[in-house]
């Protein structure tokens, strides 16, 4: 009779406790070196129960935070008056974005045609990744018409929100005019970025926002991992 796998018992038991919350969503597994301790074996064979469990979707690393038990999924209602930390602090989760790229370029063809901008237009862009409660749910992309928010992207890097950076160019308030939703599969940076496998399905995001006069201001991009948020869309 073969026998099983340890790094399979491993993985079994883990799983098992998970299950009877011994692990609840959002908290930290013990070390791999605690770990290999308790069940007599080497990191290696615990490292490889953690990756099958990851590859599961029940748990997921945080590079130098260490493994955690993944959350449920984070509700995410998609309607004119969408606030990224508004959401989350009214779903229960703590909200955070962290920067990749802020930059300043030439628009694309369809950033012109999404913001009204004329060809050889400047376009500022904010791409970062958003998190609920430390983990990563989305990477997402912003762009901006250079020409209306010359100092936005010192705003954003103070403050990281597209609220708070608009307020501060006199955008006081806006509303989102369009929204597609389409189902992806994630590329080798999105899933590096959302702790994902490559091929793992993600959704998709495109929309405008625009001022109370119509004036498109964001053209926005975001790639949500499936398994993390519940999209749902609402009129208010």
């Amino acid at each position: 009779m073969a026998r099983t796998p340890v790094w399979k018992s491993i993985a079994t038991t883990l799983k098992s406790e998970i299950a009877q919350a011994h692990y609840g969503p959002g908290e930290k597994l013990p070390t791999e070196a605690a770990l290999a301790a308790r069940f007599g074996v080497n990191r290696h064979t615990v490292r490889h129960a953690l990756s099958a469990l990851s590859d599961e979707g029940l748990l997921h690393s945080r590079r130098g935070a260490g493994v955690f038990v993944t959350q449920v999924p984070t509700d995410y209602p998609i309607g004119r008056r969408v606030r990224f930390h508004q959401n989350l602090a009214a779903s229960g989760r703590v909200p955070a974005k962290e920067i990749l790229t802020l930059e300043t370029r030439a628009a694309g063809l369809k950033e012109r045609e999404a913001l009204g901008l004329d060809d050889g237009a400047q376009v500022h862009v904010y791409e970062g990744l958003s998190l609920a409660d430390g983990q990563v749910i989305a990477v997402f992309r912003s762009v901006f018409p250079a020409a209306r928010f010359t100092t936005i992207l010192t705003d954003l890097q103070d403050s990281r929100s597209v609220t708070k950076a608009l307020a501060q160019a006199g955008v006081e308030d806006y509303v989102r005019v369009s929204t597609k939703l389409t189902a992806k599969l994630a590329n080798v940076t999105q899933a590096l970025h959302l702790q994902i496998k490559e091929g793992a399905p993600i959704l998709r995001t495109v929309s405008v926002n625009a001022d109370l006069d119509g004036v498109p201001i964001e053209y926005g991009h975001s790639w949500f991992a499936g398994d993390r948020v519940t999209l749902s869309v609402t009129n208010l």
